[in-house]
């Protein structure tokens, strides 16, 4: 009876980790009903379909063994050869991951899996996602703001394969397009246009520099392109200046002879 369990757990872990492509590892391949192809996964389906369609994760309904090549309905252990064709195993998004480690999910309310432990998110049903438990009661609630593309890359966030991040204002995009903003310099949600970070420090260090570098020269005056209102201030960099007005920085210069009498 032993070596008939140790036989069977063998070929329950055979071959764990040794399938899959660059989404997955898994030791099945999946049938598309949309289209009766078969592919390793959802993502390789819409990576290749010229027309653009996707495929329907809750519509499979057969899958095919890496192993020994059998075709059957959906299910966690091949009918034939008894391997496990996925460590993590979802009948209902009918999912297949061996990468246990990713520490998969499913969340009822969002319809899908999803990865990082559960104990470590929370769905926010008014913005229709799972979020970290960091930003429980700390964030701004967007109505299902993560089912929108990505701002910069423009790739649908609900289900991306990228980790994504909330801004102040509550907009989403993905994390990595987020750095990749701070490296050009941009510091306001593409959105909305709100700040992503607390600017007020930043502001109070550029008032201190631009006075010090400017104080000498004569004052001039500049229109802002947010409220269009027209001060003298101090000359600032490249002819820009702050708005005393709105306290914005969106200002350019003007010469007095455009100004009401």
């Amino acid at each position: 009876m032993d070596m008939e369990m140790e036989l069977d757990a063998a070929r329950h872990g055979f071959a764990k980790m040794g399938f899959g492509c660059k989404h997955y590892r898994r030791r099945c391949r999946i049938r598309a009903p949309c289209c009766n192809d078969v592919f390793h996964c959802r993502h390789c389906h819409n990576d290749s379909t010229k027309d653009g369609h996707e495929l329907d994760r809750h519509a499979v309904e057969s899958v095919i063994c890496l192993v020994c090549d059998t075709e059957q309905p959906v299910a966690q252990v091949c009918s034939n050869c008894g391997v496990c064709m996925g460590e993590y195993f979802c009948r209902a998004c009918k999912f297949f991951d061996d990468d246990v480690d990713k520490e998969q999910y499913h969340c009822k309310d969002c319809g899908i899996c999803r990865v990082g432990g559960k104990d470590n998110f929370f769905h926010c049903h008014k913005c229709g996602s799972c979020y970290s438990v960091t930003l429980r009661d700390k964030h701004v609630c967007i109505e299902d703001s993560m089912k929108n593309n990505c701002p910069i890359c423009y790739e649908y966030l609900f289900d991306s394969l990228r980790e994504a991040s909330v801004l102040r204002c509550g907009h989403t995009m993905h994390l990595q397009c987020f750095h990749e903003m701070l490296k050009h310099d941009k510091f306001t949600c593409p959105m909305c246009s709100v700040s992503i970070f607390d600017m007020e420090k930043f502001l109070r260090a550029l008032d201190a520099e631009i006075e010090a570098k400017f104080l000498h020269m004569g004052k001039g005056w500049i229109v802002c392109n947010h409220c269009w209102d027209t001060t003298r201030v101090y000359p600032g960099m490249a002819g820009q200046r702050k708005c005393c007005h709105c306290q914005s920085y969106n200002t350019c210069r003007v010469a007095p002879s455009v100004l009401p009498a």
